[in-house]
């Protein structure tokens, strides 16, 4: 019957729907008048308790915008992941106002979920999609022994993490096996959740692009404020206008309507000296082979109450689990990984000690196993230490520039705490801030919002300490790593300017993208004709400054928009980047009651007379009060030559 083959129906977003269709069936539909396009379904994957004070929003501070916004007090936000487990105490209702009147939502019962008991003034929607993934999967769900549920019910973990370290509430005397204890809550634990479980624990978690379209779709009937989404796409990417990215064409509908989408762990009884050992490799084949930690090979030593060492090239979990097993049935009390340096700490099941080092570090313990006849160890228990600076680092796996579509379009926007946070999870295994934006300036667009997090934000950490980005060997921060900076949610509170953004603007960027009127007319859900002059992607009206191929001068507009006291006064400020010459026009910004935006004209010109890659600067609009920055972003492009060498 048909009714077997509709999945889903669209309509509040945009107007389609989902079906199970043969491929010539397919074809046949696209040669229907009427229908616009016909495009496959897709899979998408998940990506990613004093991290609140280290961006200045203690609780215990009366003059900040967590309590300026009444800690995003009405504010909805919705979070497209695994589900929510909702026994979790951060997911309690005490002291929170009153769902908001305008909230359209639902809160849907399932498997070991019930809407009556689980649902409350902190949890105020929760629905699941899963009819594209089946569609996709092309098998049954696994749901016995607690692996899914079919509900909003997590049994990965992923998405009760985000939920609550958005928008958790207050739960006090928690820690990680006594480490980091403290209290935990999320950055809005005013705001009300809005859960849309859109992704299935299976194979690390996979979440089909026509399940996420109808979460968008309904989100953005219920009426929510900000959207969560941890999903993203492996590279190459699709364009901005290829419907099979349903976050791209989810989120623009969304964005239109004004939702803003934006060591070591250790805590056992300490070892003493004990023996230490590596796996050397019984064959000159592969002379490292045995050492490998999820691969390792025990048959050729004894290991019983040592040590191990071995080596990974892996950067998830799995190598140390695996290897932490093989350990444990041949007797061994600990394990040592060494691994590309990074700060995501893991701990090995039951309390088995587990210790992360680095290559450098790791090659040091081998060379002293290899030239001591017997090598000591002792593993000590790890400690939190509380009021010492640490270093911020961009982590290894987090999203990086250029942007691999449009270079010219800086990425990432911003970058926050998101490594090693305590919070939340099922016991299977930076919304928050804009959250508290949204509730502080209820009629701010999305692009005003980010405007503020990326020319407020901090270059360094609130220490004055410098921002490296992960890697090996680790090097300095740029804004290919980091955007804007460290998040600063007090300065995004009150930016006194910013760059706003609305549906015309991105309709530019389409354009300047050379997408055809067509495409652009499906994405946009208007007819659409770009003007026969191609516009620049330059002049898209961003917080950011990147060109990515300058050849002699080029000469870009921003208008920017007062948000502060009526009358004030801005001068530029440049730093430009090495061998880049920058000036703007005008230099000195007047605003009044009468004038609130203002257009100005950068020209940057190079002296570089070779190819160069990215140089690094700024443009800060300052009156004394607010320091309103953008990164810019600049690399020299010649015409080629070729020259071969024999």
């Amino acid at each position: 019957m048909a009714s077997d083959l509709m999945v889903y129906s669209y309509k509040h977003g945009f107007s389609g729907f989902a079906a199970k269709l043969t491929k010539s069936q397919a074809q046949k539909l696209a040669e229907l008048p009427g229908v616009v396009r016909v495009i496959p379904n897709s899979l998408h994957k998940l990506q990613t308790t004093r991290s609140w004070d280290f961006l200045g929003l203690s609780s215990h501070s009366p003059n900040n915008i967590l309590h300026n916004s009444n800690m995003g007090d009405g504010v909805i936000i919705g979070v497209f992941d695994t589900g929510l487990w909702p026994e979790s105490r951060v997911f309690r209702d005490e002291g929170l106002g009153p769902v908001p009147s305008r909230w359209k939502g639902a809160c849907k019962s399932g498997d070991k979920f019930n809407a009556t008991t689980h649902c409350n003034k902190k949890v105020i929607g929760a629905r699941w999609y899963i009819n594209g993934f089946l569609a996709e999967y092309g098998q049954p769900l696994n749901t016995s022994e607690g692996q899914e549920y079919l509900s909003p019910r997590d049994a990965n973990g992923h998405g009760t993490h985000t939920a609550s370290t958005a928008g958790g509430s207050f739960v006090g005397n928690v820690s990680y096996k006594g480490l980091g204890s403290g209290s935990v809550r999320g950055g809005a634990p005013h705001a009300h959740l809005a859960i849309y479980k859109v992704c299935w624990d299976v194979l690390g978690g996979q979440c089909a692009s026509a399940d996420i379209l109808k979460a968008f779709d309904d989100a953005i009937h219920d009426g929510v404020d900000v959207l969560s989404l941890s999903i993203g796409s492996s590279i190459p990417l699709f364009s901005d206008v290829d419907e099979r990215d349903g976050i791209a064409t989810g989120s623009f509908h969304a964005v239109a309507r004004g939702i803003t989408v934006g060591q070591a762990i250790f805590t056992g009884k300490e070892i003493g000296f004990t023996g230490l050992v590596y796996p050397e490799s019984s064959t000159d084949f592969d002379p490292k082979a045995a050492g490998i930690c999820e691969v390792l090979l025990l048959n050729n030593i004894s290991v019983s109450g040592k040590v191990v060492l071995c080596f990974t090239s892996m950067t998830r979990r799995t190598a140390m689990l695996v290897a932490s097993e093989i350990v444990q049935e041949a007797g061994g009390v600990g394990l040592i990984v060494a691994k590309n340096p990074n700060d995501a700490l893991y701990s090995c099941d039951g309390d088995f000690p587990c210790i992360e080092v680095d290559y450098e570090i790791g090659t040091k313990i081998l060379f002293y196993i290899r030239s001591t006849r017997s090598p000591l160890v002792k593993l000590s228990p790890s400690k939190t230490i509380v009021g010492k600076p640490v270093s911020p680092k961009v982590a290894y796996f987090s999203s990086r520039g250029p942007n691999s579509i449009a270079p010219a379009i800086l990425k990432p926007d911003i970058t926050a705490p998101g490594v090693n946070i305590l919070a939340a999870t099922s016991p299977l295994d930076l919304l928050g801030i804009v959250a508290l934006v949204k509730a502080l300036h209820p009629n701010w667009s999305p692009a005003a919002i980010k405007s503020a997090l990326i020319t407020t934000a901090w270059q360094t950490d609130p220490s004055g300490l410098p921002i490296f980005a992960e890697g090996s060997p680790q090097k300095l921060a740029n804004p290919f790593d980091f955007g804007g900076g460290i998040v600063n949610p007090n300065g995004a509170a009150d930016p006194g300017l910013v760059y706003d953004m609305g549906t015309t603007d991105y309709i530019h960027y389409l354009c300047a993208m050379a997408y055809n009127n067509s495409a652009i007319s499906r994405l946009t859900l208007q007819s659409i004709v770009c003007p026969s002059t191609k516009l620049s992607i330059l002049d898209v009206n961003l917080p950011s400054i990147t060109i990515p191929s300058l050849r002699n001068s080029t000469t870009i507009t921003r208008t920017i928009t007062n948000v502060g006291a009526l009358k004030t006064k801005y001068r530029v400020v440049i730093e430009p980047p090495i061998g880049i010459m920058v000036s703007v026009n005008p230099d000195v910004l007047v605003f009044n009651s009468t004038i609130k935006k203002i257009s100005f004209k950068v020209t940057i010109s190079t002296t570089h007379k070779v190819n160069t890659g990215y140089y690094i600067g700024s443009l800060t609009w300052t009156n004394g009060v607010h320091a309103v920055r953008s990164p810019l972003s600049v690399r020299t492009e010649l015409l080629q030559s070729y020259a071969d060498d024999y």
